[in-house]
């Protein structure tokens, strides 16, 4: 079996999928979506598409390989999203070949089912705003019977803001609490956008309300000021979307700077590399809650290795990520848990009327955007 086709297609915004084609006809599928550089990781798909071709799809190890380590620079968030698309696709073909889904290949399962959380919050205190969030959190419960929610502080964030900005979020957050009781998990995305001090100061005035975790208090490069964060609060800290490899989080692990690690599949070299920073991960004692804020494929691509890995702890789930039209039957939650994958590959059958198109390649992508505080400077989205 021989690797005979590379395509790529755009078929929404913010969806960059990657379908590989044998010479025996199984077609594999991945999603190199890179937020805000989706021309990029397009380049970067193409450059590999030429090695690939012609090649033995099933030596999916030999090829992650080869990618990363031919060029003489390596790693950074366009090549190893560009593999990680690449690396899903050959996971989904392999599955296929051999008539088992893609975590039967790596171990299988070490669960029966994948516990997922839904997006929700309150970002708006006024009348409307808080029934707006009411109805989304009654649809979600109705819908899946989730369990967990995630949300975050909304806008930009200096480097310190006034008490009644502090204030409004962390009212928020306790009426969240009330509205869902106490046998659901709250979760928070400060999506690294607070100082050190600012972080450790909002996680203090939430911490009655007993959040789940906080994901991204601070930006990801300094893992001492991130372990100062993690020291000073008394929840889990979690972080992980924009770290890139198995080397990145190595820092994480040895300096014991959170509890919960986010990879993202699309973004850390795909399900290989996703399932070797979590064996990584287990000897540290922390958890995996794979990041996952685009499409279908990317998803199911993640509910593989949380099928396998022993150390899984939730898995994050947006509403585009069961199906968004792309899929023939889309995953179904119930109880806040999706059953285990059971058909072969990534477990999914494609729309193919649907994601073999392209949208207006100028469309606007959610990470693209500029963003400014009032006296002009740059600020983090």
């Amino acid at each position: 079996m021989k690797i005979a086709k590379i395509e790529q297609f755009r078929p929404k915004v913010r969806t960059r999928l990657v379908k590989i084609t044998t010479d025996t006809g199984i077609v594999g599928w991945g999603e190199a979506t890179l937020e805000g550089r989706p021309k990029s990781t397009w380049a970067a798909v193409e450059e590999m598409a030429d090695y690939l071709l012609g090649e033995d799809p099933l030596r999916i190890e030999h090829h992650w390989q080869n990618i990363y380590r031919s060029a003489f620079f390596r790693g950074g968030n366009v090549l190893m999203s560009a593999l990680a698309g690449i690396d899903q696709a050959l996971w989904d073909i392999a599955g296929k070949h051999y008539g088992v889904p893609a975590h039967a290949l790596m171990g299988s399962n070490t669960r029966d089912k994948i516990g997922v959380y839904a997006h929700w919050g309150i970002r708006d205190l006024s009348e409307e705003g808080l029934e707006q969030s009411r109805e989304r959190l009654e649809w979600l419960q109705n819908a899946g019977g989730y369990k967990a929610f995630k949300a975050g502080p909304a806008g930009k964030w200096r480097a310190h803001e006034s008490p009644k900005r502090i204030d409004e979020f962390v009212k928020a957050a306790y009426i969240m609490r009330e509205w869902v009781g106490d046998d659901v998990e709250l979760f928070f995305d400060f999506h690294a956008k607070m100082t050190p001090a600012l972080a450790i100061e909002v996680c203090n005035e939430i911490k009655g309300m007993r959040p789940g975790f906080v994901e991204e208090p601070i930006p990801q490069e300094n893992k001492d000021s991130l372990k100062v964060v993690s020291q000073a609060v008394p929840f889990p800290i979690a972080t992980g979307e924009r770290l890139l490899s198995r080397w990145e989080f190595r820092e994480l692990f040895e300096a014991n700077a959170v509890a919960i690690i986010q990879p993202d599949v699309a973004h850390c070299g795909g399900i290989t590399e996703l399932k070797k920073i979590a064996n990584m991960a287990e000897v540290y004692y922390i958890h995996v809650a794979p990041h996952c804020a685009i499409g279908p494929v990317a998803f199911s691509a993640c509910m593989q290795v949380d099928a396998c890995i022993p150390n899984f702890f939730m898995q994050e789930q947006v509403d585009a990520g069961l199906g968004n039209g792309l899929l023939q039957q889309d995953w179904v939650v119930r109880d806040g848990y999706i059953d285990l994958p059971t058909k072969p590959g990534l477990g999914i059958d494609i729309d193919e009327d649907a994601a073999c198109r392209n949208v207006d390649s100028n469309a606007p992508e959610l990470g693209g955007d500029e963003w400014f505080h009032e006296d002009g400077s740059v600020a983090d989205w």
